[in-house]
């Protein structure tokens, strides 16, 4: 049986269908199914689910009289097999590391339910969203209060951004209310919320949302099935937190608890974005031109922009700059420099940069810079390596070298733990097409050849 089933609901969407399970097809996680679920669409969707699923075995498609993505998602979820639920809609796509890191998130952290950050698409115009600033797994109630504070936003009302396990959806006879078509994913969420006891969020944007759904009036909704409609949604909520909260607690959250139906009169989503950037620069370029050929220049191009690929979600999880991280990837190695110069050289930076990356992540109080003196006496053999060294200065019947010492402390301990599962995922890909025997002489030989290296360089 596969880890995840991924659904994805589909109706006339002919003109995204493609991105979207590409995208998905894509991952670098490949223990999956992917049920594409047609609601009866008029156009070539069909046969473009029926073309994916002739060539790929794990795609199958579902069929059916179109009513409504409620019923099209329970219809999957009866289908699907996975031990993992994530979802997505056909307008959209996610990144190549999405369902790797979310199925991580659950299996490292014993959670329930992953929610993840995610991206808003408007044209070529690109902004991240993420509501939950902890590090760490959350219980109910402590999710419950991240939700209370911002009741309307998309981050906790959407299936798309989280993965939920299939033995609790199942348990418990979970599945979209098809008599609602305004808050039915937020429903779904709060009644799965209700047995989950610990919840981890992903601070990594994974998916890439398109907002091209009109509001209901938009959709020529009936406006008194809309206010029906919205009352019994405030009713679920209210019950929701009751059920999380005891008496006095909840009593404490009520003006809370009561933001929600001022928030829900509207009409249309309400989400405070971040500022915006063009399509494509919040990932790191890649160029993959079939045309070159294959060289040891290309080699080193490509392994730089994967590692810089995986460092960058470290970045993105922590609140840091590429820049930051890869400061900290060095300082993993070794924590004593012969000067600003040298671990300037190592990241790629000019000395200037430098002391800005030292100065934000010293304010984080990630690490502790000092720079140390050491004295040789004339004639010791390390007195000459050391006053070849950047910094070093000659004194009087002795050698004096200023060291630059960078410290992770204990709190950058999360962010060092992360930077060396992201280089593992690197040995990961690089060994992909590999078996076990020749990922091990492949390993070996590139380490011979980095001390060969290290040598002619010394």
């Amino acid at each position: 049986m596969p880890k995840v089933s991924i659904i994805v609901p589909v109706y006339n969407a002919q003109e995204t269908l493609r991105r979207c399970v590409d995208s998905i097809l894509g991952q670098e996680y490949r223990d999956y199914e992917l049920i594409l679920a047609d609601d009866g669409s008029t156009d070539s969707s069909p046969a473009l689910c029926d073309e994916y699923a002739e060539k790929d075995s794990r795609v199958r498609v579902l069929h059916k009289e179109n009513s409504g993505v409620s019923d099209t998602r329970n219809k999957a979820l009866d289908a699907a097999q996975g031990d993992y639920v994530q979802f997505l809609d056909s307008d959209d796509w996610i990144a190549p590391e999405a369902t790797r890191l979310l199925v991580r998130a659950m299996e490292d952290n014993d959670c329930d339910m992953v929610i993840a950050d995610f991206y808003r698409v408007i044209g070529s115009k690109v902004s991240r969203k993420g509501d939950i600033d902890a590090e760490g797994v959350l219980s109910r109630e402590e999710f419950g209060d991240y939700m209370i504070q911002n009741p309307s936003d998309f981050y906790f009302g959407v299936v798309w951004n989280k993965l939920y396990r299939r033995d609790i959806i199942e348990k418990y006879h979970l599945r979209m209310d098809v008599t609602l078509s305004w808050c039915e994913d937020f429903i779904f969420n709060m009644e799965y919320e209700l047995h989950c006891k610990r919840i981890y969020p992903l601070q990594v944007p994974v998916y890439y949302y398109v907002r091209t759904r009109g509001s209901l009036a938009s959709q020529g909704a009936n406006p008194a099935k809309v206010v029906q409609m919205k009352l019994n949604v405030i009713e679920y909520y209210n019950d929701f937190y009751k059920q999380v909260f005891d008496e006095e607690d909840y009593r404490a959250r009520r003006p809370d608890i009561y933001r929600f139906y001022i928030e829900s009169a509207g009409d249309g989503d309400i989400m405070p974005w971040q500022r915006s950037a063009k399509l494509g620069e919040e990932r790191v370029p890649v160029y993959v031109n079939p045309e070159m050929e294959a060289d040891t220049l290309l080699g080193l191009y490509l392994e730089e922009k994967l590692i810089e690929r995986n460092l960058e979600l470290v970045a993105a999880r922590f609140a840091l700059t590429p820049r930051d991280v890869r400061l900290l990837a060095f300082v993993r190695l070794g924590t004593v420099f012969s000067g600003r110069e040298e671990l300037a050289d190592y990241c790629g930076l000019s000395t200037l940069q430098l002391a800005r990356t030292l100065q934000r992540l010293q304010s984080k109080r990630l690490v502790t810079v000092e720079t140390r003196v050491e004295r040789a006496e004339a004639g010791d053999e390390a007195a000459a390596v050391a006053a070849a060294a950047p910094g070093a200065a000659a004194a009087t019947g002795a050698t004096k070298t200023k060291l630059l010492v960078v410290t992770p402390t204990e709190q950058a301990q999360p962010v060092m733990e992360a930077i060396v599962q992201a280089l593992r995922d690197c040995d990961r890909v690089r060994c992909s097409s590999m078996d076990e025997d020749e990922a091990n002489r492949y390993r070996s030989d590139r380490m011979k050849a980095f001390e060969s290296i290290r040598r002619t360089l010394a």
